[in-house]
């Protein structure tokens, strides 16, 4: 298929890292990349840990443009509102339209916010670097902050506050932070370090209003009412795929792609990032979006290259992340969230440093990682060849 102009809808690290891979792979012609921000592509997952510590500027996170990408047009703060796929057109909230011979699907998550109504004017999220910056000038010491939310941007933010000098209170439904991705017993072994900062946690516990008690301004599931200056949504995230509705595709969790990682089939769209959801034979058969820090770069180069009719190997990628927390880093490789019960130490004390593993039918899937920075070549390693003796 002869493509004169590709667009990219999403100006993210999906998207930049696209461009990157498209150009990569022998594309010439035109090449057009939207975004709803104005900023250029930058780092997201330093904005809830050291940019919101210190100085919120896109200079801190922006991701270098490589000359490949020196003739890419831009088109920041108009995002696409809706697609023909058929007619392979694009429509931009600005009323203006976009031709397209490959498309690539490259919109990301937007943050997930909590239905209840009320104290709007002290509610935040932290997904785009505006978000930041709005929080950071509320972090100030002594302010009463509420996260709601106990996942890694919760935790990450509520260090963060913490840091700041803010008094930290974490809400969440579950019984541990962190349970769900590492366990009760490691979420567990991070709660005791956030509360030996001066953390305090309720678990188990919902929030059912927002500023409707004399008591506090939080009120929740058990009868708590909370004072809070600062309140912080840290409840998820939800994949950025209306603009695509009414072209018949199943975007029930994201945009459902096969293993080349085109999108229900289509030859002329792809999709990248962790709005795509792919099966991984890594693991098995499934499609699973993945919200991983590695995934925009492991799937834009596959995407391309199917894009183009380019021959590239089989996509099994390894998912790989960190988290950031007071002075401890917690690295992941693999799926821990796909492990049984299985769930043992490896090397260290939680109450240290360690190597967990996370098994599925007594075979290796994850490793999650507390500090040991020395360890992670092995350990990375060990889930490669993995894979690799299983083809």
């Amino acid at each position: 298929m002869s493509m004169r102009r590709i667009v990219v809808v999403g100006a993210s690290m999906g998207g930049l890292r696209a461009a990157e891979q498209l150009r990569a792979a022998g594309y010439t012609g035109g090449l057009t990349v939207v975004g709803d921000e104005p900023h250029r592509p930058y780092n997201r997952p330093p904005l809830s840990k050291e940019v919101l510590a210190s100085e919120v500027t896109h200079e801190a996170v922006a991701f270098r443009m490589r000359a490949s990408v020196g003739d890419v047009d831009w088109r920041l703060g108009v995002p696409v509102v809706s697609s023909d796929l058929d007619a392979r057109t694009l429509t931009l909230l600005d009323g203006s339209s976009l031709a397209y011979d490959g498309l690539v699907v490259a919109t990301g998550l937007r943050a997930r916010r909590l239905p209840q109504p009320g104290l709007e004017d002290r509610r935040h999220v932290v997904r785009t670097l505006d978000d930041a910056t709005r929080l950071r000038a509320v972090l100030v010491p002594g302010a009463r902050v509420v996260v709601i939310g106990a996942g890694f941007v919760g935790c990450e933010v509520a260090a963060t506050a913490r840091k700041l000098g803010a008094e930290v209170t974490v809400v969440c439904a579950t019984s541990e932070p962190l349970a769900s991705p590492l366990g009760a017993d490691l979420g567990a072994e991070l709660r005791r370090r956030h509360e030996d900062q001066g953390v305090r946690f309720l678990l188990g516990r919902t929030v059912t209003s927002f500023g409707t008690s004399d008591a506090g301004d939080v009120l929740l599931s058990d009868g708590t009412a909370l004072p809070a200056d600062v309140i912080i949504e840290a409840v998820g995230s939800t994949p950025c795929v209306s603009w695509l509705d009414g072209n018949g595709l199943d975007l029930s969790d994201g945009v459902l792609c096969d293993a080349d990682l085109r999108v229900e089939g289509r030859p002329d769209v792809v999709a990248v990032g962790d709005v795509a959801r792919f099966p991984n034979p890594r693991y098995d058969g499934v499609c699973r979006r993945v919200e991983h820090w590695s995934i925009p770069t492991d799937t834009a180069r596959k995407a391309a290259r199917t894009l183009l009719g380019v021959d590239a190997p089989p996509f099994a990628p390894l998912p790989s992340f960190w988290s950031d927390q007071y002075e401890l880093r917690i690295q992941s490789f693999g799926a821990p969230a796909l492990g049984d019960d299985d769930i043992r130490v490896l090397e260290g004390d939680p109450s240290g440093e360690c190597a967990v593993g996370y098994h599925r039918d007594g075979e290796l899937v994850g490793v999650v990682l507390l500090g040991l920075p020395g360890a992670i070549p092995r350990y990375r390693k060990q889930l490669m060849d993995a894979f690799a003796a299983t083809v």
